[in-house]
This record gives structure tokens, sequence and C-alpha cells, in this order.
């Protein structure tokens, strides 16, 4: 399918690996010319170099950290009229949440809630403007079902959720969209570290609590982060402008609910 997209700008947060980078490849492959931001700098350089080789679009590394003010005003600077923006953030580590503390649940709903907010004020009225917009926002299946220890983590994204929701009404006219994606268990580095703390607090090898947490997943497998790329680009596309202020739940069956 042609997405429609073909020129477009893209700003993608966090893309120098996992779900981020994914999204940043599909958008690129769809033709879009690709912001791609991380902390690394070595990491993000050989993104960017992948990606253009793969791709053959545009990418553009911005070395960022986007919970602070600089690192968004480097976003901008390097793509200072996005048509689409893709929010990520990596989330807080399991804790019991007897053990945060008043700052920890500060930098945590920062981190996953106003870093969103704030790059959505920055590019939404432009956006209106020029009748056209694709915000992604990636939060979590935990959003939907809660997990102990993930307190933090969930808090912020049901609350970035629910203070999106109104506002994705409110430019649903000029052709701008918002929208949620909750990943469950994708093939990201970030899963391969919770197995191996798995692994090592339980005895087991890391293959053997993979085994043990497919197994639980209606679908018998982990996700692969090209399939949360291409749901991100399709709900980036021009065929998807009468979707909004929706969340799309990617997570094998994990989740047991009707709606």
């Amino acid at each position: 399918m042609n997405l429609g997209i073909a020129g477009r700008k893209a700003i993608v947060c966090a893309s120098s690996r996992g779900l981020g980078k994914a999204c940043a490849k599909a958008l690129a492959e769809a033709g879009c010319e690709v912001v791609i931001n991380g902390r690394d700098q070595k990491t993000l350089a050989a993104t960017a170099a992948e990606l253009s080789a793969t791709a053959g679009a545009k990418i553009i590394p911005v070395v960022a950290d986007v919970a602070t003010a600089e690192g968004q005003k480097a976003l901008l600077a390097a793509c200072p009229a996005p048509d689409i923006l893709v929010n990520n953030n990596a989330g807080p580590p399991f804790k019991d949440f007897r053990e945060l503390t008043r700052q920890a649940m500060i930098d945590g709903v920062i981190a996953n809630m106003v870093v969103a907010v704030e790059l959505i004020q920055k590019v939404i009225d432009p956006m209106a403007q020029r009748r056209f917009g694709r915000i992604i926002n990636i939060t979590s299946s935990s959003v939907k079902a809660p997990l102990a220890g993930l307190d933090l983590s969930s808090g912020a994204r049901a609350g970035l959720t629910a203070f999106l929701a109104g506002v994705a009404r409110t430019v649903a006219d000029k052709n701008v969209t918002i929208n949620n994606i909750q990943p469950g268990a994708f093939d990201t580095d970030r899963l391969r570290s919770n197995l191996k703390s798995t692994a090592q607090k339980t005895g087991k090898s890391e293959d053997e609590a993979a085994k043990a947490r497919m197994a639980i997943i209606p679908a018998r497998r982990f996700g692969q982060p090209d399939e949360f790329g291409a749901a991100c680009a399709f709900l980036c596309s021009a065929q998807a402008g009468y979707i909004t202020g929706q969340n799309l739940l990617i997570d094998g069956g994990m989740v047991n609910v009707a709606f």
C-alpha cells in the first residue's frame, strides 16, 4: 500500500534502537525524511547509516535527551515543521511502589507524560495550519492492564492517554490525528535485558525465561519490531485520517479484553 506520506517530515524520539528505530525505519521506507534521536552518539550514528542504506531516505540524527528543553530545541532545529511526531521514551524499571521517592515519581511523570505533551504543544498548531499532522505516542499495554512493579510507568502513560484524548478531538477537523500504540512483549534490547534479570533471579537460563514468557502469550511468540513499525506507519498515513484518539494494543493477545 502506498501510504501517501512520501516527502513528509517526521521526528521519531528515542529511535536509535528498539521500537523507536522500527518506527523510523517504516516511515523512511514510506518516503519520509526522518529525524532520529538518541543519547549515545555512536549508536545513533550507526542507526542513521543503516536506515539511510536500507530505506534510501534522508535520515537526520540528533543526539539529545528529549526530557530536556535543550534536547527538544535540538530536535525542532533539525526539523522545524514536522508533519509526523512519534513520541517515545524509556520507562522506569520495575520497582515496588513503596520504594518510589517523590523525585523518582516526578521524574517518571516527566519522562513518560510531560515530555510528550511539551513536544505536542510545539508542533500541533503548525500542523493544523498546514492541515496535516500525525502524532503517535508509544505507551504500553500496561496502560490497559497495569502490572505491579510498573506502577509509575503505567500511571504516567495512562495520564498521557487521558490528557490527549480531549486534545485529539480539538484538531481532528484540521486533519491532525493523535493516537497511542500500546506494545506488549517485543523482541528488543529492553525485553532481553528484562529476561536476563528474570533468569538471574529464578536460576533459569535466558532461553528458559524467554520460553516461559512466550508460553503465556496467546500468539506464543514475541512481537517483531518491524511489525510495530508497520502499524505506526499506517497510523501516520494519509489513509488513517479518520482514526484519532485511539489506543492500538499490539501484544499477541496477551491482554484479554473485548474493548
